[in-house]
């Protein structure tokens, strides 16, 4: 297996930062974040997305994370906390975005956990490599495939073929598109949210107000 991808372009691509206040006029809550000019999720849900929670949800939350990303991993420990809290209420889905730029082994994790997606495995390689993001190495995925009971030849062909490399950078694209430049980036209910604060506390007041 190769041990890191070819930077692609476009993961590195910056674009401007405007400072607006978009109001949470649905939870009664206001808050001023940093929205690019391109904040529509592109493409919109679909069942190619990894979802966790029901179509019926109050929330919707979508993330555009990377494996190697220290937020990611303490945004994947917080939206834990929050799926337990609201159970149905709320929906979570994960789209792959790594920075190979700056996070070299992002790019492979991403095709692990689409090669675990085969297995019908993907949120527990998804919560592997968020947990153990400092541990990422060929060798590290290969162990997580067995401590998940995967069928490792199967694994290693897919990983060794790059076959799933158009599927993150599918994801990678709709991020572009959908104007993410850093992660973690969320979407709470098509509304663009950028990093961890107030996450639950936001979540939570949409909730309440949309019984």
């Amino acid at each position: 297996m190769k041990s890191e991808k070819a930077v692609n372009p476009k993961t590195t691509t910056r674009i401007p930062k405007t400072t607006t206040r978009i109001d949470f006029l649905s939870c009664g809550v206001s808050k001023m974040v940093s929205a690019q000019v391109l904040s529509q999720l592109i493409p919109p849900i679909s069942e190619r997305d990894h979802c966790q929670g029901s179509h019926t949800a109050q929330v919707t939350l979508v993330e555009y994370g990377d494996y190697q990303c220290p937020e990611c991993r303490v945004a994947h420990f917080i939206i834990q906390l929050i799926r337990k809290r609201f159970g149905d209420q709320f929906r979570f889905i994960f789209r792959h975005f790594p920075q190979s730029d700056i996070h070299p082994e992002a790019y492979h994790a991403a095709e692990a956990a689409e090669a675990a997606a085969s297995q019908n495995r993907f949120w527990e390689m998804h919560g592997h490599l968020l947990e153990n993001q400092s541990n990422l190495t060929d060798s590290h995925l290969v162990e997580y495939a067995i401590a998940l009971y995967l069928d490792v030849d199967q694994f290693l062909a897919e990983m060794t073929s790059d076959c799933h490399m158009a599927r993150v950078q599918a994801d990678i694209e709709s991020g572009i598109k959908s104007g993410v430049n850093a992660t973690p980036t969320f979407f709470i209910n098509g509304i663009k949210y950028q990093g961890i604060q107030n996450l639950e506390e936001l979540i939570e007041s949409l909730i309440k107000t949309n019984p």
